[in-house]
């Protein structure tokens, strides 16, 4: 099995690192300085237990690679990004080769079964960072993270069970689990926080409960519509002891990945496919979504118009929302 990590950023770029670093046979797709930086200097992957310089194989795109039997196809890019791996990508890859969906959001594995049979989901517990061309950084030790994953929509098969196995070699926990898309829609949950984040910072006052608010109108909406989501005990239960978030030396650790954008001024986030799912859904069933809405709205502004981080204070975000 050969695993070829499609977007080689954060969580991508510490995943293949840690493949890589367990022996397994890994190639990364990045672009511009970062696969500049990879081709010249290796893949450096920064943690609490030291930095490694991993030589890896490193193209510009799928299309680059030659594809066999055996390849895993492993998504790393944001949601708005998926189609545009995909259809190369489906016009290189065997038909057959598994798409492993490692992203946040739950749009990305329908799309990939559009165009490919064997699609997986998993579910990323990875705090992880990639600021600088060339460096990943996981903060968590000993264990980088938690991906669990299921065939999409549902069930385990042998595909899966590789999957997870190869994993864990790497040093990751990692459950098949044939119900993966309630997984994912819990985490999603927890995602539509990512946007305040990145728009208010993680530590100003009243951010926590515009984060609540905000998964309070994204239950109410998944409930409406009928979707199936692991509950908050068995979320816990799942990461109870998982992570261990530690210093990084060198790397102060900022936030999530919308906040990352923002700092790395990349142009774009991924909120249509995190506030925008709730907000979808909300009018799939004749509801509204509004504070989901408004954080969508501002935290794409921000990314477009070259916003740092921590611009806008809660209540600023709540006085909006009053108005909206």
């Amino acid at each position: 099995m050969r695993w070829v990590i499609v977007g080689a950023g954060a969580v991508g770029g510490v995943v293949g690192g840690r493949l890589a670093a367990a022996g397994q046979d890994v190639v990364l797709v990045a672009r511009g300085a970062h696969l500049d930086a990879i081709r010249r200097d290796g893949l450096r992957l920064h943690s609490p237990e030291g930095r490694q310089t991993l030589r890896v194989p490193a193209v510009a795109a799928v299309t680059d690679h030659e594809w066999r039997p055996g390849d895993v196809a492993v998504l790393g890019v944001k949601g708005m990004d998926t189609p545009d791996v995909l259809r190369p990508l489906a016009a290189v890859a065997p038909p057959e080769t598994p798409v492993v969906c490692l992203q946040n959001g739950v749009a990305n594995e329908r799309a990939a079964l559009r165009l490919f049979p064997n699609v997986y989901g998993v579910t990323v517990m990875l705090p992880a960072s990639h600021l600088a061309p060339g460096v990943v950084v996981a903060h968590s030790a000993p264990t980088p993270g938690g991906l669990d994953l299921g065939r999409y929509p549902t069930g385990v098969d042998d595909t899966a069970e590789r999957l997870a196995a190869g994993l864990r070699e790497a040093g990751f926990s990692s459950q098949p689990r044939a119900d993966i898309m309630r997984w994912k829609h819990a985490k999603l949950l927890l995602n539509l926080g990512n946007a305040i984040e990145a728009l208010c910072g993680r530590e100003a006052d009243g951010v926590d409960e515009i984060d609540a608010l905000l998964r309070e109108e994204g239950n109410a909406v998944l409930a409406a519509a009928g979707i199936d989501v692991a509950t908050p005990e068995e979320d816990a239960a799942r990461r109870k002891g998982l992570l261990n978030i530690q210093p990084v030396e060198g790397t102060p650790r900022g936030g999530g990945s919308s906040w990352q954008s923002l700092a790395r001024g990349t142009g774009t986030v991924e909120a249509d496919y995190l506030n925008g799912e709730i907000v979808l859904q909300a009018r799939l069933h004749g509801l509204a979504a509004p504070a989901n809405e408004l954080a969508r709205q501002l935290v794409n502004r921000a990314a477009r118009e070259g916003t740092r981080p921590g611009s806008l204070t809660p209540d600023q975000f709540l006085a909006m929302l009053s108005r909206f």
